[in-house]
């Protein structure tokens, strides 16, 4: 599956938060990246502060534009608010909670341990990035991966925990219990120019 792999620091920089996690670059260059990010510039449109917010939302949860928009359609079909709908599918998304319950440092680092076969869904070895989990799921390190030092130093160093999610840290697994609220999801992300976009 494509993704993006570019520099994360000009990223960040673009959209003037740290939106992968502290960074340097950031803080020493407050400023958009570029030969014309200290110019002046002329006030966005309607429409560029909408697509920003989508693009950024996208490079959070690192999905690209067909996988995005699949899932807003899914969230406008859902009976329910759109945009926080939204958010609970991309929340919702295997590599997202792996990243939540601490498993991996990063979103990144979660996509990998999932595609390198190392998180089991149910006891069932899930290898997709982008699977749906559904309230009841079971998220779990494979018994042969648990002594991996990106997971045990991951477990050690944050200790991130979230109402919708349960751990067990003696069977590193974890429980999906429920789609969490919007006010209970900490991402920056406001939905309502998502939303604005896509209904043009």
């Amino acid at each position: 599956m494509a993704r993006y792999k570019g520099p994360k620091a000009k990223i960040a920089r673009r959209f003037g938060e740290p939106i992968f996690g502290p960074c340097k670059q950031l803080k020493n260059k407050a400023y958009p990246p570029g030969q014309h990010g200290k110019g002046r510039r002329k006030k966005p449109s309607d429409y560029a502060v909408q697509l920003m917010e989508k693009q950024k939302a996208k490079h959070i949860y690192g999905v690209l534009e067909k996988q995005f928009r699949n899932t807003f359609k899914r969230a406008a079909a859902k009976q329910g608010n759109t945009g926080s709908n939204l958010l609970k599918f991309l929340e919702a998304r295997l590599d997202n909670v792996v990243y939540r319950l601490n498993i991996a440092p990063t979103r990144r680092a979660a996509r990998q341990l999932v595609s390198h076969k190392h998180i089991t869904v149910n006891g069932e070895i899930v290898n997709i990035a982008s699977y749906a989990l559904r309230p009841g799921d079971i998220v779990a390190v494979r018994e042969k991966s648990k002594s991996l030092q990106v997971i045990t130093e991951s477990l050690n160093g944050r200790n991130n925990r979230y109402s919708w999610l349960e751990w067990d840290s003696a069977q590193k697994a974890g429980k999906f219990l429920q789609y969490p609220e919007r006010d209970e999801v900490p991402e920056n992300i406001k939905e309502r120019l998502i939303i604005e976009l896509y209904s043009k």
